[in-house]
């Protein structure tokens, strides 16, 4: 275990006769011990239904999670089971990953039934007690809904293979001349030669974006869409806080087109918008579409935003792990310059892993090799155009590296997701099929067989990792939760803090210019809220001019501003430092060190490798002796206890099993 003072005295060590600015000493006291049961948000966001713009969101593979009745695989009862871990960590709206009866060719996203639980993960009795007891926390939920296609073995599609004349036919599509739509992509490269299959039963082809398993479904026909508002009044009755709405470009096909993000999509997605604030005021929807941001944008809709709620930016995510791999963060700055402007009452959401593939879809093809190799080294690493690894192998299980990714994942624009078991340092196993290698069970203590995660001993759904370096017996949330240095406290730390601040959540954001490529800077703003953000992209000690003159006079590019009074207000510009003279003052709020800014607007800090500061302006009252005790930094060199860690990690592969050749 480290000891939760060595971050702080590297801090300090590193200023010993510095000319750059030194940290302002604040009296001793007892350690704080911080209350996380609340999980309150602003009166803004709770009076305008905006909940979701200063949420962490928590990704959950339910098969993954937690058994607690001793089948194998995870349920619904044993995320029940660990509400208070998922609260306690922080969490404000919990993620479910498909829960329908599925054949599982795709891991649930091959529907059977819209409106039931798979048996393996328990009943919909199982699934109305587990949303009452996230609402009994003051907490959120909300689940994947897959409007695109469903199953081959849903009734629907059965029907309408084995009769030409039954009213389901219509609801796929169908032809007779499979070069039809030849413009639109076929996204399983790797698995499927076209986006028709020939159904002998049916006597044509159907379209299917995806795996062949799963038809999509033909949102021209009006029974469609009404089936589709019906099976999401199903869930809002039940009382979940919206959806996350799978494959959203693809419901529209049109010959000539590339089938994609086309208007009579947009039209439909007003609809369900409508419906959903019509009938559940305050449930959300989240669209998945892998786009660059700037079609993105179009799926918030129109005016103060009339599709979707939230929307993931999947192009921030590759490029965070781009920057810390070169050092420096003008692929992140690129990006950010293509994001556009959405409405206030909109938000996008970022993540730094997922149950998928990191995708390199929307890189260039230099920047997709270069990212394959240093990060997927072995060829069992890549799949489709992406990289099957979870967070802690793919940044060579460097804390440094991995906290770096945290807090640009906390302080950019959007409201965080944290995938299951990353907060712990999880690893991963390539030797699994498909993206199977990235869902194993969640290691919650040291026990045999299983870690915690089953008390099963004759089956399991995959077999927990036990391994030297990701293991249940050195990697689980029982050690986790006793080291004050862990991954698991320091992001604890960082959701505590990050919710006191309404930039986050709401705030304008606008660069710093630095005189180092390698400090990645920017200032978050709401209101006489002012966070500056700093980030050391490099593996070396830093020191960097800010200067934030510039910040105070310009606007910054707006991401989703709470209105100040009226639909989509702007806010007034912000004073120059000269004349604020509460913006002089910078306070690091996980350390507390506190810098000033000189007259200019300038700011000289020094910088550990991978080190990272979130400065609050103007709260040097507030942590005098008189108002409270001092945090303590729990940020520590490394998650090695190696005094030196090399750059470029060589990853660690659990052994090969003997009937498996390469691929």
């Amino acid at each position: 275990m480290t000891d939760n003072t060595a971050g702080e005295s590297i801090l300090n060590s590193s200023f010993s006769g510095s000319p750059y600015a030194q940290p302002i000493d604040l009296p001793s006291s007892i350690d704080e011990l911080i209350d996380y049961s609340e999980h309150d948000q602003s009166e803004y966001s709770v009076s305008n239904n905006l909940w979701y713009k200063e949420a962490i969101f928590y990704e959950v593979y339910v098969r993954a999670f937690s058994d607690v009745e001793g089948t194998g695989n995870g349920g619904i009862s044993g995320i029940t089971s660990k509400l208070d871990y998922l609260h306690s960590l922080g969490v404000d709206c919990i993620w479910l990953l498909p829960i329908y009866p599925s054949p599982l060719k795709d891991d649930g996203y091959d529907v059977a039934d819209y409106c039931d639980i798979h048996p393996d993960y328990g009943t919909l009795n199982d699934f109305k007690i587990l949303v009452n007891a996230v609402h009994e926390r003051n907490m959120k939920i909300i689940a994947d809904f897959i409007p695109n296609h469903c199953s081959e073995q849903h009734k629907w599609f059965q029907a309408a293979r084995k009769d030409r004349n039954s009213p389901y036919r219509d609801y796929f599509v169908w032809t007779d001349d499979p070069i039809l739509y030849k413009e639109a992509r076929i996204i399983f490269l790797d698995v499927e030669p076209s986006n028709w299959t020939y159904d002998e039963v049916a006597g044509q082809y159907y379209w299917h974006r995806f795996f062949k398993e799963q038809p999509d479904l033909n949102f021209d026909n009006p029974k469609v869409q009404e089936e589709m508002l019906n099976i999401m009044k199903f869930w809002l009755d039940i009382g979940i806080d919206g959806f996350r709405v799978d494959a959203v470009p693809y419901l529209f096909e049109r010959d000539g087109t590339s089938c994609e993000n086309l208007p009579e999509t947009h039209i439909f997605l007003k609809t369900m918008r409508k419906f959903v604030d019509d009938n559940y005021p305050g449930r959300i929807m989240l669209a998945e579409a892998c786009q660059m941001p700037n079609e993105v944008r179009k799926y918030f809709g129109e005016g103060v935003g009339d599709e979707f709620h939230m929307g993931f930016h999947f192009p921030v995510m590759p490029r965070i792990f781009m920057a810390i791999k070169r050092g420096e963060g003008s692929c992140l700055k690129e990006i950010m310059d293509q994001t556009p402007e959405i409405p206030a009452t909109c938000q996008w959401v970022t993540f730094l892993r997922n149950h998928d593939e990191l995708t390199l879809e929307m890189v260039t093809l230099d920047e997709r090799k270069e990212m394959w190799s240093f990060y997927a080294p072995e060829p069992r690493m890549k799949i489709n155009l992406g990289i099957r690894r979870r967070l802690a192998p793919l940044l060579g299980n460097d804390q440094r590296k991995i906290e770096l990714a945290y807090s640009l994942l906390f302080t950019l624009p959007g409201s965080p997701i944290i995938y299951y078991g990353d907060e712990i340092c999880m690893g991963d196993n390539i030797w699994l099929e498909d993206r199977h290698g990235v869902r194993t069970p969640m290691q919650w203590n040291d026990t045999p067989p299983n870690g915690g995660f089953s008390e099963s001993k004759n089956y399991c759904y995959s077999k927990v990792l036990d391994d030297p370096i990701y293991g249940y017996q050195r990697v689980n949330v029982n050690d986790a939760q006793r080291d004050p240095s862990s991954l698991y406290n320091i992001i604890r730390t960082m959701i505590n803090r990050r919710r006191k601040h309404l930039a986050f959540g709401h705030g304008t954001f606008t660069y710093v210019q630095t005189n180092n490529s390698h400090i990645f800077a920017f200032l978050r703003i709401c209101g006489i809220d002012k966070m500056l953000c700093v980030h050391n992209l490099s593996d070396q000690p830093q020191k960097a001019f800010l200067y934030l003159r510039e910040g105070f006079v310009t606007y910054g590019r707006r991401h989703s501003v709470a209105p100040t009074s009226g639909a989509n207000k702007r806010s007034t510009l912000h004073p120059p430092i000269q004349t604020d003279r509460q913006s002089h003052y910078l306070v690091d709020i996980l350390t507390d060190h506190q810098y000033m800014i000189d007259m200019e607007g300038k700011v000289a800090v020094e910088f550990e490798p991978y080190s990272f500061y979130w400065f609050s302006m103007g709260e040097i009252t507030t942590l005098t002796a008189d108002f409270g005790p001092r945090s303590r930094d729990l940020r520590r060199k490394s998650i090695s206890s190696s005094s030196s860690i090399s750059s470029v990690a060589t990853p660690y592969l659990l052994p090969k099993p003997s009937n498996l050749t390469d691929i």
